[in-house]
């Protein structure tokens, strides 16, 4: 008994030295420092530049703003390949207000010539500077030239839950960058542009869920540099463009001086504002700078899916570009033009909803005009359209100087004047089309007019009214009028 007593004390005293060596061999388990040791005030009137800096520069990694509003009048710059690692988190309370010139976060790496290839990442990129973070924090501008987040040699920025206000830019990518995320994001009423691919190198990016809304200079816009692969899904791009401002879109493609190919634009809502001069929903430029002559389209590749389009000029603008395909998406109010093609290719036109809905009048429908135009295009498919009620245009849908184009299986209805319009089409087929006008007008509507042309076959639709077909134009055989009576 006393030998059990014995082991029984000499294992509680064991288990005391082993539980108190234990707790002193191991640390404290500490977070970051909190911004405020760094001696930020968040108090909306001290410059806290040099203390966000010095956080920044202290290579702790994670920067955290608790509430507070933090004035800053310099670029924070996070020179990631001497900071390391780097985020800046917030939940929702924090401001962080730019009051001088340039990024309030300027986001330095040195991914400047690997590309999203695995094997051509640097081992010191993946060390140290991968994916930057910016999340749940607002950034305001308090001066003409502020702009929110800049990025240049970055690899995986991740940008979530920011807003931004009253900046020039809200998201300026420049130089090089690859693998960019921008999700949740509210960008509004900036006088710049929201997100802006500015004569940047960049493939993979993706906008998903964001709000883009209220920047005068476009709402997407990618202008020059070469770019790939942007995402564009489930987001609400409205205003981005100002009345006194030169011609923009809520999502600008423009290939002058550079380009940008493998586009989705899918699931969003783009609308407003019909005011701005020439303004446009979607407007894809492709003419770029290698292209030898007008004509000799190459760049494109855009996907416009699924998407609720209305209240501008040009819902859909569609220049010296190749390989684009729409689909799946409503369109109304287009003051000047629903779709508009101008001397491009190989472009695929699928069910789509051109109309005139009543429920959105606003006293507006005579005004808006909602035609759909092609012009100096070839080889381009039309299947499944339903145009609906173009008024103050030359037809519903019109074809001008254009070859090779399949037109089949689509309902242009009640418009004005002329339902199709060919104007010196070519080596073209329009077939199993309803082509009609119910409306009461002022003159006898036409279905179809066709005028020059050649090597053209106009076969098997119903055309409810009459048309004039010029001689020169070609085949044109099996269509009715409805009543049993065919429409030589």
């Amino acid at each position: 008994m006393c030998h059990r007593l014995v082991l029984l004390v000499l294992l509680v005293a064991g288990c005391g030295l082993f539980l108190a060596f234990g707790q002193n061999s191991t640390p404290t388990p500490t977070g970051p420092k909190p911004l405020h040791d760094f001696g930020a005030t968040g108090d909306g009137r001290t410059d806290d530049t040099a203390a966000i800096q010095k956080a920044v520069d202290s290579r702790q990694g994670s920067i955290h703003f608790p509430k507070g509003v933090y004035r800053i009048t310099k670029p924070i710059v996070i020179d990631l390949d001497k900071t390391g690692l780097t985020s800046f988190t917030a939940d929702g309370t924090a401001r962080l207000v730019m009051a001088g010139a340039g990024p309030a976060l300027r986001f330095v790496g040195t991914h400047t010539k690997g590309t999203a290839e695995p094997k051509t990442v640097p081992p010191g990129v993946w060390a140290s500077e991968r994916m930057p973070v910016v999340d749940g924090l607002e950034i305001v501008g308090d001066h003409p030239e502020a702009d929110a987040i800049e990025a240049n040699g970055t690899m995986k920025l991740t940008v979530s839950r920011v807003a931004v206000r009253e900046c020039r830019h809200g998201i300026h990518l420049i130089g090089r960058n690859r693998n960019i995320l921008v999700v949740d994001c509210h960008i509004y009423h900036n006088r710049g542009i929201g997100v802006f691919y500015d004569d940047v190198n960049l493939h993979q990016s993706n906008i998903v869920g964001c709000h883009i809304s209220y920047c005068a200079g476009g709402g997407v816009v990618s202008r020059g540099g070469e770019v790939r692969n942007i995402q564009i899904g489930t987001c609400d791009i409205e205003s981005n463009m100002s009345p006194d401002g030169p011609p923009t879109a809520n999502v600008l493609l423009d290939c002058t001086g550079g380009s940008v190919a493998e586009v989705a634009i899918t699931g969003c809502t783009l609308q407003h504002n019909s005011p701005s001069p020439d303004s446009a929903n979607i407007r894809v430029i492709g003419l770029g700078k290698d292209i030898p002559r007008k004509g000799e389209a190459r760049w494109g590749h855009v996907t416009i899916g699924d998407n609720v389009l209305s209240d501008v000029q040009v819902n859909v603008d569609i220049r010296d570009s190749r390989g684009v395909t729409l689909s799946g998406n409503t369109f109304w109010m287009g003051y000047s033009y629903n779709l508009r093609v101008e001397g491009s290719q190989q472009i695929v036109v699928g069910p789509n909803a051109f109309e005139r809905n009543p429920g959105y009048d606003y006293g507006t429908s005579r005004e808006t005009k909602n035609a759909v135009l092609f012009r100096d295009c070839s080889d381009c498919t039309l299947t499944g359209l339903h145009i609906h009620n173009v008024y103050k245009a030359d037809a519903g849908l019109s074809l001008e100087n254009c070859r090779r184009f399949n037109v089949t299986g689509c309902s242009v209805l009640d418009c004005e004047k002329v339902g199709v319009l060919l104007k010196e089409v070519r080596d073209s087929r329009l077939s199993d089309c309803l082509i009609r006008n119910d409306l009461e007008t002022r003159e006898p509507p036409l279905a179809l007019r066709a005028i020059g042309g050649s090597g053209n076959m106009i076969v098997n639709n119903l055309l409810g009214n009459p048309f004039e077909i010029a001689k020169e134009t070609g085949i044109v055989a099996g269509n009715s009028d409805g009543n049993g009576k065919p429409r030589p």
